[in-house]
């Protein structure tokens, strides 16, 4: 970046600090991960000097013959690895994505019925501060209260009391696999459509790790990030009898002309994720959560659910007397980046919550297996338990940027 060096020496040094932050720290967000040095190539490309409203062959502007292939490239890319009849890449990002379904699908004023986002749904799901919760009808379905998994039953109930026309299914904080089938039987017994949200399993799902529900839902929408492992965008997959009606929703109903840039380096990742070592991938990243939430188990801790089937891990640190943000900020301290969060039937404010939420795309993209991950548990026991400490956490960050030295991150420039 040496043209970006002489010219905003300012913009410069923030992300050399960033690139140093992520290079000597454990994330454990599990919406973030290390994007390939080939797709961030595409993403800095030339390509985001053009403009190119409309589809493949139907442009509102000239020269776009290289863009119309690069598009249509990615679009087959897509269809073919989550075995989809129609895809499109253009969305800016996850809750557009959403927002274009709905917006193609249901009309104003019908019913939608998501997962509530206090039991792991996403804003974007319904819940009442978002756009989805106040243009359209919005119920919520909830987590058992005991077990805090899906009830299929309770579910199923829901539905045949409120006659939704389109159901949501997917989640941003929900550590166990989702039965795609049996919402797909549930939407099917009482009318509505099937929206399947898998932003944040979208990479475990075609590496083998998750059911897909393609074969079930009318829609799915994702992300391009997260497991994924590409860039900061989004995709629609859904029936081809809804390809015009997505499409149009997506252009010119939601947005202007697409991210080039951004489309090509999806195109990348999706090469990347069609490949055997991308399997093995998605296979220790669940792995290591189950590594992971054993070993803070074994420490005391209390995993809602009681552990995970995926990449995630939420953490309810009652037990530990600690709330989430200030668990949060000395793991933060600590050199171990995670986010405080909700957990089912929280009795804390969303602002300031009981829990945790933890993943390991992330860190399994850097290589490290299970004995990293028990590490990390010990770390994160001993951060919480001196919270406030901050000589404490000061060593504890020496110690994980001195394991992270060992785990060279895939797109930095740091060895």
């Amino acid at each position: 970046m040496e043209e970006l060096r002489k010219s905003d020496p300012e913009i410069y040094d923030l992300i050399g600090k960033e690139e140093r932050y992520e290079f000597d720290s454990v994330r454990l967000i599990p919406s973030e991960n290390y994007a390939s040095a080939a797709v961030l190539e595409a993403t800095g490309s030339i390509l985001t000097n053009k403009y190119s409203e409309g589809y493949p062959g139907r442009r509102y502007y000239e020269g776009q013959r290289y863009i119309d292939t690069l598009e249509s490239l990615v679009i087959d890319r897509a269809k073919a690895l989550f075995g989809a009849e129609h895809a499109n890449v253009q969305p800016y990002s996850g809750s557009p994505a959403n927002l274009a379904v709905y917006f193609g699908l249901v009309k104003p004023g019908d019913t939608i019925m998501g997962m509530a986002l206090p039991m792991g749904g996403h804003l974007t799901h319904g819940w009442n501060v978002s756009i989805t919760g106040t243009f359209w009808r919005s119920v919520q379905y909830n987590v058992d209260r005991e077990t805090h998994r899906i009830d299929y039953d309770a579910v199923r109930d829901l539905a045949r009391r409120e006659r939704p026309r389109m159901i949501v299914c997917g989640a941003t904080a929900y550590p166990r696999k989702i039965d795609f089938k049996a919402f797909g039987e549930i939407a099917k017994e009482v009318g509505a459509l099937l929206l399947a949200d898998i932003a944040h399993i979208a990479g475990l799902i075609v590496g083998g790790q998750h059911p897909s529900p393609v074969p079930y839902a009318d829609a799915v929408t994702t992300t391009t990030h997260k497991t994924l492992r590409g860039p900061r965008g989004a995709m629609i997959l859904c029936r081809g009898e809804h390809a015009d009606a997505i499409d149009k929703a997506v252009f010119p109903g939601l947005q202007g002309g697409p991210h080039n840039h951004t489309t090509a380096a999806i195109g990348v990742a999706l090469k990347e994720a069609a490949t055997p070592e991308f399997r093995d991938y998605a296979a220790q990243i669940v792995r290591n959560a189950k590594a992971l939430a054993e070993e803070l188990l074994a420490r005391g801790f209390s995993l809602v659910s009681g552990g995970t089937d995926n990449h995630l891990i939420l953490v309810d640190l009652t037990s530990k007397k600690v709330i989430g943000k200030k668990g949060a900020k000395a793991l933060d301290a600590a050199g171990i980046v995670c986010n405080y969060n909700t957990v089912p039937y929280d009795p804390r404010k969303p602002f300031s919550p009981s829990g945790l939420r933890l993943g390991t795309p992330a860190v399994t993209s850097r290589g490290m297996r299970e004995p990293e991950m028990k590490q990390i548990a010990k770390w994160m026991d001993e951060a919480i338990a001196q919270a406030g400490d901050e000589a404490a956490l000061k060593r504890i960050s020496g110690e994980v940027a001195e394991m992270c030295h060992h785990f060279p991150a895939p797109g930095l420039s740091i060895r």
